[in-house]
């Protein structure tokens, strides 16, 4: 059997908290996309995120060494954020699954639809981004990838 650590050594459980929450992989998708981004282009760019948040979860991304700060000694100061090496390394593993998520998605909604108020998941269906069109109107699709149902 295998075994999954139950203590903080764990390196499954470590990366995926940190990639799991509900802004990394949309800032790593945005700065993917666009390239170089100061701060409040990345607060345009993902309209939903507070200040604090969007704050909080670029400390931990560098932290983790996938994003990049780099400060200029300007007034008004200007921050920018990038992909590093190891940022970049981790796309083509996101891109897999959001290809995944999109080939499968119209499976998943149906499968939800057959559980009782949808409890299981914090979006409901009228939280739910797909338009008349059957196109996604999340960051994810809109920024960089092609969705349909």
């Amino acid at each position: 059997m295998e075994n999954f650590y139950t203590n903080d050594n764990c390196p499954i459980r470590d990366v995926l908290s940190r990639l799991g929450d509900k802004w990394s992989m949309l800032v790593l998708v945005t700065l993917k996309a666009n390239g170089t981004m100061r701060f409040c282009d990345v607060h345009k760019a993902i309209a939903d995120i507070s200040q604090r948040m969007l704050t909080v979860t670029l400390r931990t991304l560098e932290a983790d060494g996938l994003i990049s700060r780099k400060v200029y000694a300007e007034v008004p100061p200007r921050v920018e954020y990038r992909l590093t090496e190891l940022g970049e390394s981790l796309m083509p593993r996101v891109q897999m699954l959001v290809d995944w998520a999109l080939e499968h998605m119209g499976e998943i909604m149906k499968h939800r639809e057959g559980w009782p108020n949808n409890q299981l998941w914090s979006v409901s269906s009228e939280e739910r981004m797909w338009d008349d069109l059957g196109s996604c109107s999340c960051a994810f699709c809109f920024l960089q990838f092609s969705c349909t149902k």
